[in-house]
Order: structure tokens, then C-alpha cells, then sequence
């Protein structure tokens, strides 16, 4: 490993770091408040929308047009989104949803949405991941602009996970451990092109990856995010926290 390939390890490493670092909101509430939760749910289902639609469905476009004409690889970043959505679909189905005796309903709800949120931000890290890594092979100074506009956004990505995980086990350490994996999937998936992927790895195969995970985003924030926020008698809250969640993540690209 020469200098270079460390340093770019490194930038991955600590724009995944980024996600633990929005779960330390879990400090900073006290019991259960539902106004709280509402407002943090509608948050994650807009970061969710935004990063689905603005930025993984465009970016998996953008790289499969570098192997693929412009309708194709417009046909090929849908065909992924769909697959992203019906995968979701069918894990939600498989996924149990009855009620054990140690939870009431509402706290296995809470649980399975901390769960989905935590995979679908682990599988749309891993070929962040890949990229930050790749991009800072290439030229460091793009490999740190990419960095620090992925921490920049990977920290509500963070609240996303670690507020329903938090509520429904009252247990810190599981939020920030559900946390923690999401995040450093991004740091697997250096060492992952690091290690396996280095010659083969291409950008229309990240742009199909991307896509993918688009479509998995966009059915977990309007078939789970979005009803549990609305749950607890401020659904009005909730939509704007939403709205302002999908204006969040544009402008963490701009500040950077």
C-alpha cells in the first residue's frame, strides 16, 4: 500500500465517521418525547426523498452514460431504481411485524424502521465508499471535496438510524452500535476496492449500484418513514420537518 492508497482509506474512514457523529442526538433527549420523534422521522424521510431523488437516481445516470447513450443509461438507472424498490418490498414482507411480549406494537414498529433505515444507508455508503476512495486515488484534492460533502450529509443520515432504534430499545449503546454499522459500511467499501475491485471496478457498475439503492430509499421513507411520523398527533410538523429534510441535503452539496 503506498501513501496515496492510505490516504484515500483515510478519507473514507472518517466521512463514514460522520453518520455516528449525527447519532450523538440521541444525547441530548430525554425520554420519549413524540414531538421530538415526529419532527426527527419526517427529517429522515425528506434526507431520504432528496438523496434518492437529487442525488443516488442522477449520479447512477451520470456514470452508466460513461459505458451507455444517454436513453440507455436512463433505462438501465430505472430498471435499477424498480429493483431498489421492489427488493425493499419484499424485505418489508418477509420481515416479521408481529408483536413479541416483551414490545408493544409501537416500539416493533420503531425497531424494524431503525433496522430498514440502517440497511439502506449501509448499502448507499458502500459505494460511497467506493467513490470517495476511487476519486482520491485520482486526485486527492477532489477525494477531500468528496469526503467532506459526504460527512457533510452522512449526519442526519445518522439521526435517521439512531432515533428509532433509540426509542424503541430506550438503549443508547444499540443506537449508536446500528449507527456505527450504517456509517462505516462506507469504510468497507473502500477497502473493498482497495482490495478486490481495483481493476474492475467501473463507473457504470457504481452508477447501476446507485440507482439501486435510490429505489430502496424511496420505499422505506414513504412506506415506513413517513406513516410513523405521522402517528404521534403532529403530522403537520412532521411534513414540514420533511420538507425541510429534503432541503437539507442540496445544501450541504452547495456549502461544500
Amino acid at each position: 500500500m503506498d501513501n496515496i492508497q492510505l490516504i484515500a482509506l483515510l478519507m473514507a474512514l472518517g466521512a463514514s465517521m460522520a453518520t455516528l457523529f449525527g447519532g450523538l442526538i440521541i444525547f441530548f433527549t430525554k425520554g420519549k418525547n413524540e414531538k421530538i420523534l415526529s419532527v426527527c422521522l419526517g427529517l429522515a424521510c425528506g434526507v431520504m426523498l432528496s438523496v434518492s431523488f437529487l442525488d443516488l437516481f442522477p449520479s447512477g445516470i451520470s456514470s452508466l452514460m460513461t459505458a451507455y447513450d444517454e436513453k440507455m443509461a436512463t433505462f438501465l438507472a430505472v430498471i435499477a431504481f424498480v429493483l431498489g424498490i421492489v427488493v425493499s418490498g419484499l424485505l418489508d414482507h418477509f420481515v416479521p411485524h408481529e408483536v413479541d411480549e416483551h414490545h408493544n406494537t409501537e416500539h416493533q414498529d420503531l425497531y424494524r424502521l431503525g433496522l430498514f433505515s440502517m440497511l439502506a444507508i449501509a448499502l448507499h455508503n458502500f459505494p460511497e465508499g467506493m467513490a470517495t476512495y476511487a476519486s482520491s486515488i485520482n486526485d486527492l484534492s477532489l477525494g477531500l471535496s468528496i469526503m467532506l460533502a459526504i460527512a457533510l450529509h452522512n449526519i442526519p443520515e445518522g439521526i435517521v438510524v439512531a432515533i428509532p432504534v433509540y426509542y424503541a430499545t430506550k438503549s443508547k449503546k444499540k443506537a449508536l452500535f446500528y449507527t456505527f454499522a450504517s456509517g462505516f459500511s462506507e469504510f468497507l467499501g473502500a477497502i473493498l476496492a482497495f482490495l478486490v475491485l481495483g481493476p474492475w471496478l467501473s463507473e457504470a457498475f457504481l452508477g447501476f449500484i446507485l440507482a439501486f439503492v435510490g429505489g430502496l430509499m424511496v420505499y422505506i421513507a414513504l412506506e415506513e418513514l413517513l406513516p410513523e411520523s405521522r402517528q404521534y398527533g403532529y403530522s403537520r410538523l412532521a411534513l414540514w420537518a420533511m420538507f425541510i429534510g429534503i432541503s437539507l441535503m442540496p445544501l450541504s452539496h452547495v456549502i461544500m
